[in-house]
């Protein structure tokens, strides 16, 4: 991989770490514990708020399992080790990367796993 390729995977990986942690502050408030005062809040309500609740907690752990992705891809990036796929060390391919600057495995490997 070139510098330039380098750097802008570099760039890359900055603005998912900066979107993933602003989406963590912005969406925070909707995985908050549900009221169950059932004189404020109808039987119905209160299950399509906890039910949306734990569809923010979903994307919630989403997010922190990506934002540590990224972390660790910038790690590597930072060590030098960026590129090379976890199972078969043989370098990753470009347009992959470009694609998810976070991947871990080469196209071949990716699809044994599946």
């Amino acid at each position: 991989m070139t510098d330039a390729e380098l750097a802008d995977m570099q760039t890359k990986l900055s603005a998912m770490r900066l979107d993933l942690q602003e989406m963590e502050r912005e969406f925070s408030a909707q995985a908050k514990p549900v009221e169950l005062d059932q004189a404020k809040v109808g039987r119905l309500s209160r299950m399509d708020a906890m039910q949306s609740q734990q569809m923010a907690m979903e994307a919630t752990r989403r997010r922190q399992r990506q934002l540590l992705l990224v972390e660790a891809a910038q790690r590597r990036l930072s060590a030098g080790e960026y590129g090379c796929c976890q199972e078969c060390d043989e370098d990753i391919d470009v347009r992959r990367l470009q694609v998810d600057p976070a991947c871990i495995l080469c196209i071949g490997c990716a699809q044994k796993q599946d």
